[in-house]
């Protein structure tokens, strides 16, 4: 691959990424990104044969954003105990979401990760794995997969609840920690950072 395709790869990619933050998932078409990338709107099959390679590519660089902000999150965190830092990483994954909901949304959609392309499910899974290494340490006696599982899940519920509006009518709270602080003590019990 020459360096003017890998420009033009990136250049996609990039578009997608701009298209997906301003309009949202459903503004994703092969048409959309080619023009907003200044190429024919057939120029994308030549790099991506198919459209679920090219939202693959777009969804690696939220998780690789993602993996990113998870680092420097815990790099802070480096001195807290287990606990501290599973709630540092739960909190920067609902931020996440929050702050990102359109590629929130194509990181997690199935059919991407279910196809293979790019190697996307592996590139999701590191981030489970640390969750469940923390989970593991901050409650030794637990299943850490399964109850970093349910964590996950929860975590991913809290985020949507909280970006459709719909947790802050029901319990009455303007920021999302109470929540957050109450789906840690459910998962990993009570306890402290000693």
């Amino acid at each position: 691959m020459t360096e003017s395709d890998t420009t033009l790869r990136d250049r996609l990619v990039d578009a997608g990424v701009e298209l997906l933050a301003a309009e949202g998932p459903q503004a994703l078409t092969l048409r959309e990104i080619a023009r907003r990338a200044g190429v024919s709107h057939g120029a994308p099959r030549r790099h991506f044969p198919t459209h679920r390679e090219l939202l693959s590519a777009i969804a690696r660089r939220g998780f690789a954003e993602l993996a990113a902000r998870t680092e420097s999150t815990l790099a802070r965190e480096a001195a807290a105990g287990p606990r501290a830092r599973v709630a540092a990483l739960a909190r920067t994954y609902v931020e996440f979401a929050l702050d990102s909901p359109g590629m929130y949304e194509l990181m997690f959609r199935h059919d991407l990760l279910e196809s293979g392309h790019l190697g996307l499910r592996e590139t999701s899974l590191p981030l489970f794995a640390l969750l469940t290494e923390l989970v593991g340490r901050a409650a030794p006696e637990a299943e850490a997969r399964l109850v970093a599982g349910a964590l996950w899940a929860n975590l991913h519920g809290l985020a949507q609840l909280w970006r459709w509006r719909s947790l802050q009518l029901a319990v009455g709270e303007a920021d999302f920690g109470p929540l957050l602080d109450a789906v840690l003590l459910a998962h990993l019990g009570p306890g402290d950072d000693r």
